[in-house]
């Protein structure tokens, strides 16, 4: 009786998906073109941007610093997937507020990231030094907290690069009390060239816009961005500090040495107060 269900199931399954392919359109084709024509317009209009935030990175590195990132909601993913990450630079801090990110109440989350004046109650607490390159992720631009980050992290001495949209920060007007967004208090702004809204899809029978792109295109941003820093580093005679797979034989002794060497500025390495 159970397989004679489960047999159901699978011929609905594929009577639902056999519809779907007759109807709408190639929405997975759809998606991966437009993602595509963002990554290829981002390489080609913002490429000077990101080979000078990957000097700003490398000198940073050469310097002693460290590389901060910041972001509330969906783009504190992109803080987490730079960070320990195989094939990554190990020198990468996460700024990791739990209210700001989902798991605490993705409303409320959203809530805070538009208070005006939210921003006080963890910044006292974070460390930024003049050697530190600092990326603030906002993809809109508006909220006040992640304004709020930049001009701290820049009244500290940082360099701060923003990774926002123009085109949707344009369109819409600040939240933050300064009347300032993101892109306009950054030393740096790299565009992600996502559309307002962030979603790239339409359909007649879906009322809004759908599949949204900045995780994917922000991902893409920050490691070019990082690859071209570890060659910079290379070629100047500097080794690399880059994780090696904790998955291959005998990598551990490899990551283990970097960890120590900047375990004091980034505790969340190894869980080290």
């Amino acid at each position: 009786m159970i397989l004679f269900g489960m047999k159901m199931l699978f011929e609905d399954v594929d009577r639902f998906s056999q519809s779907l392919s007759i109807g709408g359109g190639n929405l997975l084709a759809d998606y991966f073109h437009k993602v595509r024509e963002l990554i290829t317009l981002i390489e080609k209009e913002e490429g000077e941007r990101l080979r000078q935030a990957a000097c700003r990175v490398a000198e940073s590195l050469r310097r002693g610093g460290i590389v901060q990132l910041f972001g509330c909601g969906h783009s504190h993913l992109l803080t987490e997937e730079v960070f320990y990450r195989a094939g990554g630079l190990v020198p990468v801090k996460p700024i990791l507020i739990e209210p700001l990110m989902l798991h605490e109440g993705a409303v409320r989350s959203s809530r805070l990231e538009r208070k005006n004046g939210y921003a006080a109650t963890f910044l006292p607490d974070q460390e930024f030094h003049r050697e530190d390159v600092v990326f603030v992720l906002s993809t809109s631009g508006r909220n006040p907290v992640p304004v709020d980050v930049a001009l701290y992290a820049k009244e500290q001495g940082a360099y701060v690069i923003g990774v926002t949209s123009l085109q949707y920060a344009q369109s819409q007007p600040s939240r933050h009390t300064s009347g300032k967004r993101l892109h306009e208090v950054v030393d740096l702004v790299i565009d992600n060239h996502a559309p307002v809204g962030d979603a790239l899809l339409k359909h007649p029978k879906v009322a809004v816009p759908f599949a949204p792109s900045s995780t994917v295109t922000g991902a893409a941003i920050l490691n070019a961005v990082f690859a071209e820093a570890v060659v910079l580093l290379a070629e100047s005679g500097v080794e690399p500090p880059v994780f090696l797979s904790g998955n291959i034989e005998g990598a551990d002794g490899h990551n283990d040495r970097l960890i120590a060497r900047y375990r004091k500025r980034i505790p969340l390495l190894d869980g080290s107060d």
